[in-house]
């Protein structure tokens, strides 16, 4: 059994190459005459009438099949070109293989002009194949876009809430909320300018918008940067969450070292601001830990992302108990702090609408990493509680 390359050379072997033909054909028609003739000029005296009657003949058969066979070879290579350069002409069409009956190189050409011809409509049907999936690939690509669009711009809203850190977290929904609705233990804070409406008062509107501003985003960062998240806020008052993405002792610590830098960071903002001759303040900060819920709150075309319950009221009323540079924090609050605080600094604040006093403790920082505890003498039950947000 003989494989292709074998069969292949076997017939190259067999068939007498296109140049060979040509040389014989070219011998035929001349040469052969030319040496007769050659031969009968020298000869001339020795010839006889017969022999050049033959040869005469012989002569003139050579002639013929020389051309006979020039002409074959030549109507052969004219085909394969009119073959080629009709292919080479169709456009838009898929190109055949030449069907052709030639001999010897013209042959290979033919053979090898096929062999390319197969990898042109390879190539053509795999572009083809490709050009149906395209659509596909082109749906898939918008999705994915939109998706990821999508995805920036809840991360772009969720920022405004919390700190870009906390964005990259597996906060979204598979229904895309932005956050589940849910009971969880969380640790509440409410931070708030003392006697703001008597400063303001003496300011232009521009200047106040821009006091707030100003404190505001610094206050914000550090909220952020402590994995808090901002509530909302109430005219100079921030309201904030912390632990609604982890546990509640870590919220509770989040939320106590923020509100001591906090409450630094306004020491230095006032500094600042009395040195260009700008009204100063100082602020009240309150903090309570315990259950509450998380939830998507307001009307069909508007909602906040806020936290309702008795918690939250708690940790407001533990800021209106909170003078300048205080930090006023719920009793379960305290006992997630790294040390232990000493039980002869707990008060204990009778609220109205509550049967139980309200344990708690005032910290004021002082200094770097310093915290003072302070006991306060008891204050009689509270009889205005200042606004609470409609979402307590």
């Amino acid at each position: 059994m003989y494989d292709a390359a074998e069969m292949r050379l076997l017939q190259n072997q067999q068939n007498i190459s296109f140049y060979r033909k040509i040389r014989i054909s070219l011998a035929l028609m001349g040469i052969i005459p030319f040496l007769l003739a050659t031969y009968f000029f020298i000869q001339k005296d020795h010839v006889s009438t017969t022999l050049i009657v033959l040869c005469s003949a012989l002569v003139l058969f050579c002639i013929l099949v020389g051309f006979t066979l020039l002409r074959k070879y030549s109507d052969q290579m004219q085909t394969l070109a009119q073959k080629t350069a009709a292919i080479a002409t169709k456009t838009g069409e898929i190109p055949q293989p030449l069907d052709i009956n030639v001999e010897g190189e013209l042959k290979d050409i033919a053979t090898n002009f096929n062999a390319v011809v197969e990898q042109l409509n390879k190539a053509t049907r795999d572009i083809q194949s490709r050009s149906f999936q395209s659509p596909e690939f082109a749906s898939d690509l918008s999705e994915s876009y939109e998706h990821l669009e999508r995805e920036n711009r809840l991360r772009n809203q969720l920022c405004r809430y919390v700190g870009r850190d906390l964005v990259e977290k597996p906060m979204v929904s598979r229904d895309g909320q932005l956050l589940k609705n849910e009971r969880k233990n969380v640790t509440i804070m409410f931070a708030d300018i003392r006697s703001f409406t008597a400063i303001s008062e003496h300011m232009e509107p521009e200047k106040v918008v821009a006091m707030l501003n100003e404190y505001f985003s610094i206050m914000i960062d550090i909220l952020f940067k402590h994995n808090g998240m901002l509530d909302k806020f109430v005219g100079d008052q921030i309201m904030a969450v912390f632990g609604h993405i982890s546990n509640e002792k870590s919220g509770a610590r989040s939320a106590v070292r923020a509100a001591l830098e906090m409450q630094k960071a306004t020491a230095v903002l006032m500094r600042k601001r009395a040195a260009r001759g700008q009204p100063t303040f100082t602020i009240g900060i309150g903090i309570n830990t315990g259950s509450a819920i998380l939830a998507s709150v307001g009307a069909e075309n508007r909602k906040d992302y806020t936290v309702i319950g008795d918690t939250v009221n708690t940790a407001a009323r533990l800021e209106s108990h909170a003078s300048g540079r205080e930090i006023v924090i719920g009793e379960r609050t305290g006992l997630h702090l790294p040390k232990k605080l000493p039980r002869g600094t707990r008060q204990e604040l009778k609220m109205k609408n509550r049967s139980e006093p309200l344990s708690c403790y005032t910290l004021i920082p002082k200094g770097n990493n310093v915290v003072k505890i302070v006991k306060r003498p008891q204050r009689s039950p509270v009889k205005v509680i200042p606004s609470v947000p409609a979402a307590c």
